[in-house]
Formats: structure tokens, sequence, C-alpha cells
């Protein structure tokens, strides 16, 4: 719809409509003491032109992954994204429509988004997947409350996070669960980079669930199967978080390793970095627990005269309206981000999704050993990793970030401010879209700088 602005007559007519007598009879409900009596402290206006020429200078400040050889990772991933996936994102049906309350008119929304949680389903090994998780972090810290419900006779249990967990998400869940009463323990990691058992098998006997990331933080693999035991054993919910989705290309899904809960991150599927958003949050379990979990949920069935349809199921029109009833307070749909995904993970395939998991992991690989033999610093963890490591090296690690921001390198991510333990740790992270020609150039700048040289 364009804009189209009100003429003085509408103005006028409008507010003879309401028996005003001009737009200062509008306000008289504020008080004066927080009216603005002056303009806005604000520049002139400028034409359109020079105001498009303003924002592109502005724009041009910014450094991107794209124009720097990116090293970054740490839940937010720089992967190639199929032009096809933008082109059919903008398609009218798709960036025009809200919400699909409607069945007989939404059709196209709602297949999409069942389309999206089928493929969620494959990819997570579980039985059910739903959509409208903002972010990784959100849909985790929605696992331990959903948790909650599936074990309603656990009024005391600690929330059991691994200390390898994404920091930001442990944040998040910290919030969640900061007037809940419930306690939440850290479980510390051991020298191969992942959750310590040991540790585990202590704090779990009577807790609420069990939140692990794989693979972690620390790009490393953990032990989920372990874990999921360790968890049914003492009756807790087991919560596996995937941040790095395309992992999931590679890896043994975690509804096969004894997961109760997948959540995670689908930034990787298509979705550009975005200087921190949008993201898409996933969020999968077992048909037994299908009506505890939160979110929007699309089933498949058929009409009167037999066809497929789609339509929202096993929620009210909107979570809020049940109160303390709800499983959720969101009560909007990340639909334009699930599209991306469905779009994105549909053009790419099983096969293309192995391969894209197998290069990043080998690229990541090759990168740890040519650091290796330049001597920048060394692996943090004895563990196994995908595509992405920590290296320790053996200095603070800011200046060397700077130093190789200047040369053109987002080096990677310092972990000491969440992991003081990790005084010279840096979390290093390799993609498709990390150039095979920046790795060894990388690795002697990095060398060098470690060195002092």
């Amino acid at each position: 719809m364009p804009y189209i602005p009100h003429t003085d007559n509408d103005v006028k007519a409008m507010l003879a409509r309401i028996g005003a007598a001009g737009m200062e009879d509008l306000w008289t409900a504020l008080p004066e003491r927080v009216r603005l009596r002056r303009p806005l402290d604000l520049p002139a206006g400028l034409p359109e032109a020079e105001l498009a020429a303003a924002v592109k200078t502005l724009a041009a400040g910014n450094r991107e992954a794209g124009k720097l050889a990116c090293f970054l990772g740490g839940g937010s991933y720089f992967h190639y994204i199929p032009p096809a996936v933008d082109q059919l994102l903008s398609r009218s049906e798709f960036y025009t429509a809200y919400t699909p309350y409607q069945p007989e008119i939404s059709q196209g929304t709602l297949q999409a988004i069942f389309e999206f949680q089928t493929m969620i389903c494959e990819l997570t090994g579980m039985e059910v997947a739903n959509a409208s998780m903002y972010d990784g972090a959100q849909a985790a810290a929605e696992a331990v409350l959903m948790a909650e419900r599936m074990r309603p006779r656990n009024k005391d249990g600690a929330v059991v996070v691994a200390r390898s967990l994404n920091p930001l998400y442990r944040r998040v869940i910290a919030t969640y669960l900061a007037h809940s009463g419930r306690r939440l323990k850290e479980i510390p990691f051991d020298a191969a980079g992942g959750l310590d058992l040991a540790a585990l098998r202590r704090e779990v006997k009577g807790a609420l669930c069990v939140v692990a990331q794989h693979p972690n933080y620390f790009g490393c693999l953990e032990p989920l199967a372990e874990i999921g035991a360790a968890g049914q054993e003492a009756g807790a919910v087991t919560i596996a978080v995937v941040t790095e989705a395309l992992s999931l290309g590679l890896l043994e899904p975690p509804g096969a390793l004894g997961a109760d809960l997948v959540v995670g991150e689908g930034q990787s599927l298509g979705i550009p970095l975005g200087f921190g958003g949008p993201h898409l949050g996933l969020f999968a379990c077992r048909e037994d627990d299908m009506r505890k979990m939160p979110g929007r949920l699309v089933g498949e069935t058929v009409d009167h005269e037999g066809r497929r349809g789609f339509t929202l199921t096993l929620a009210t029109r909107e979570q809020h309206i049940r109160r303390a009833k709800a499983t959720s307070n969101i009560c909007t749909n990340q639909g334009l981000m699930s599209l991306a995904a469905a779009i994105y993970l549909t053009l790419v395939g099983p096969e293309g999704l192995a391969e894209l998991a197998t290069e990043n992991r080998a690229r990541a690989e090759r990168l740890r050993d040519l650091l290796g033999e330049a001597g920048a610093g060394k692996p943090a963890f004895t563990g196994p990793t995908f595509n992405e490591f920590v290296l320790d090296l053996g200095r603070d690690p800011g200046p060397v970030i700077a130093a190789m921001l200047a040369e053109g390198f987002l080096a990677g991510i310092p972990l000491a401010p969440d992991y003081p333990e990790l005084p010279s740790g840096l979390l290093v992270t390799v993609t498709e879209m990390t150039a095979a020609d920046a790795l060894a150039p990388y690795a002697r700048l990095l060398a060098r700088l470690v060195k002092g040289a």
C-alpha cells in the first residue's frame, strides 16, 4: 500500500467529526510538563537523492564479514546463501503474510511452515518440530520451561547447565529462571573441552533437566549419549542445544543420542549475519510431549472433499489468551526466517548439506594443522571438533585481534570475558566462506603476532 498523506482538508474534516477545534485539542490528555513546545533538535530534511547518498556513506563504514577474511563464529556463522533464497523470499505471497489464522486463505504459508517443521525433524532425529522461536537462546530457555511441564512433580529440582554452553544462552536461561525459585547449576568442562561427566553424575541427582550444547561453544563434540543416559537415569529431561545447524549434516542427530528436546539456532540455514539478527530458533520434541511444546505448530489434514491441506493445531488462537495456562508468551511467527531455512535446505538437499558440513570441518582441521606448523599458539582442548576450535595464544588475545583486523582478518572471539579460566583463549571458526588461500596467511600472521615479532 503506498503512503498517501492526509491533505489539510482531510485533517479539518476528521477534527470536525470528533468535535476538536485543532490538533492541540488532541494532546490535552498529556501533562503540560511533558509536552514539547519547540521543534525537535534534528537537522533539516534532505532531498531523497542526498539522503540515499548519506545512508550509503554510513553503510560503507561497516566492515562486514564479506569484505574481510572471517574467522568469527560462536553462535553466528558466515555461510554462503544461494541467491534463490532471497529471490523466493521476496515473493509477495510470503513477505506480506503475517499470520496463518485463516487456513482457507493461508495454505501457502501453512505448507511452508509444515515443510520447515518436517525438515527440522529429519535433521534433529525428533518426531515433532515447531515454528516461532525467535533465536537459539530463547529456544533453549523455553525448553527449560517445557521441562517443568514434562516433570510437573519436580518442584525443586535444579536446572543443570553445561558451562560449555554458549554464554549468551546461559544468560537468557538465568533471566528466565530469575524469579522461579529454581537453582541453576553449572557443570565444568574437562581437558577435552566437553562437559565433565563425573561432575554431571554427581549434580544431576534430583535435577529437573540437563542442558548441553553439541557441538559446544568451544566447537568440541559433547558426549551427548552419555549425558542423555545420565539424565535418563536421574529422571531429568535432557536438552540438546545446536547453535551451528550445519553440523547436523554430518553428525549423528541428537534425537538418536538420547536427547528429550532438541533446540538451537537456524541462522546457518540461509539467513545472513545481519549485524546481529534476525535469527531463527529451532525447537523439536517427541510426539508424547508435543502438547507441552511452545510456539506454533502446523499440522496436515484433509478437507471435506478429501484434499490435502494444512492448519494450525494443538494451540489456541494466541498463546497469551490462555494466560497462566499458556505454554509460552510467544505469539508472533518467525515465518520469513523459517521459510528461508526451508528454501535453503530444499536447494542444498541432504547430500549437499553433508558435503558442506564435511568441507567446513576439513578446512578447520587444515587451519589447525597450519597453526601448529607456524607455532601460533596451541589447541586449548584435546577433544574432536566440528568447524571451530579454541586456540591458546599464551598471551592476551586483545592486541592480537586488533592487529589482525588492521591486516584484514576477523581473527576470532576472545574467551576471557566469559571464561576467566581461559585468559589467552581465542575461538576460531572456519566455514566454506573462509577462502582456502586465506588459511596460510592467517596462520603466518597470527604466529608472528603471538611471538611478538
